[in-house]
């Protein structure tokens, strides 16, 4: 979202104190403007007092006069609450914040020293953190600004939600949002009940324009770790025996994630031929039988014996159909 002029004004000075040196099409690509934006409000920063000088050739651009800083480094509202989500600069877009936190970033580091606004940079330089997962579109999450806004401000939200079993129409109370794996999760009171609903789920979102008063000492990130406890405890319905190979040892935690560490850091020792027992959590029998199709035949399922089967049962359909050229 484009700045105001002020704020963008500020913004392309706080750019050159910080960065030194900039061309024009930099510094539009950082404000989200055109370039011959950037030369109206460089004018403009110019007719104003601010000293700045103009280098013509490839290696030029414009820089401010050696040592002139300035203090107009006030930090709005808006700007210090976006600051938590330094770092994530895609979430803070989805949230409608993106130019917020990219003004808040450069007011912080204008009010640092020379010192510690230089080892700033460096570490936005050599660490990036990238939420999504691999291998996976983020969820399209139409809503997620109103639902934001909503949480912010405290205003109740009519929603029409899409479940596995159908819509259901609510009222909810947003609480907090929860950014996993790059899909969005809101925690909401509906019925007297803190429940999760994935964001790109509401098929509609309606500001009331009705308050609400949080629950006293709810803790969100509490919440989540329960929640997510409880899920876990939920999916995870059995156990499988299974007798891995050397390979199959080292697929298990890439395909299981944590699950399969600890299985392979409590399995026994191997045999001979460098196969080992594990103890597996998995969950319900006909999930559980895809998930370890994906071990291919560097595993075998040992126990329960109905799991085995249909491990069994799903590799023969499977070397059926691939038994004639097709």
């Amino acid at each position: 979202m484009p700045r105001m002029r002020a704020d963008r004004l500020l913004a392309l000075l706080l750019l050159l104190q910080n960065r030194g040196r900039m061309t024009a099409p930099e510094l539009a690509a950082e404000l989200e403007v055109s370039v011959r934006t950037v030369y109206r409000d460089i004018e403009a920063l110019g007719a104003s007092g601010v000293p700045v000088r103009a280098e013509r050739g490839p290696e030029g651009g414009y820089r401010l006069m050696e040592g002139y800083r300035t203090r107009l480094t006030g930090m709005t509202d808006a700007e210090a609450g976006s600051l938590f989500l330094a770092g994530l600069p895609g979430p803070a877009r989805d949230l409608g914040l993106g130019a917020v936190l990219a003004s808040a970033q450069l007011k912080v580091e204008a009010a640092l020293p020379d010192g510690p606004a230089g080892q700033a940079r460096r570490v936005r330089e050599r660490f990036h953190l990238d939420a999504p997962a691999w291998f996976r579109d983020a969820d399209p999450v139409p809503h997620l600004e109103t639902v934001a806004r909503a949480v912010w401000e405290q205003r109740v939200l009519r929603t029409d939600y899409r479940r596995w079993r159908g819509e259901v129409r609510r009222e909810l109370r947003p609480l907090g949002l929860v950014l996993k794996g790059g899909i969005w999760y809101l925690a909401a009171l509906a019925d007297d009940a803190v429940r999760t609903y994935r964001v790109a789920r509401f098929r509609s979102v309606t500001e009331t324009g009705e308050e609400f008063t949080r629950p006293a000492g709810f803790d969100l990130a509490a919440y989540w770790t329960e929640s997510s406890r409880r899920l876990e405890a939920a999916l995870r319905q059995d156990t499988a025996r299974l007798r891995l190979s050397p390979r199959g040892r080292k697929l298990l935690p890439m395909q299981f994630g944590a699950a399969g560490a600890r299985a392979l850091a409590e399995a026994g020792p191997p045999d001979a031929q460098g196969w080992a027992e594990v103890e597996l959590p998995v969950e319900s029998e006909t999930v559980a039988t895809g998930d370890l199709l994906r071990l291919g035949v560097e595993a075998e399922v040992l126990a329960p014996v109905g799991l085995r089967r249909a491990v069994a049962a799903a590799v023969a359909v499977l070397a059926d159909r691939y038994a004639t050229e097709s």
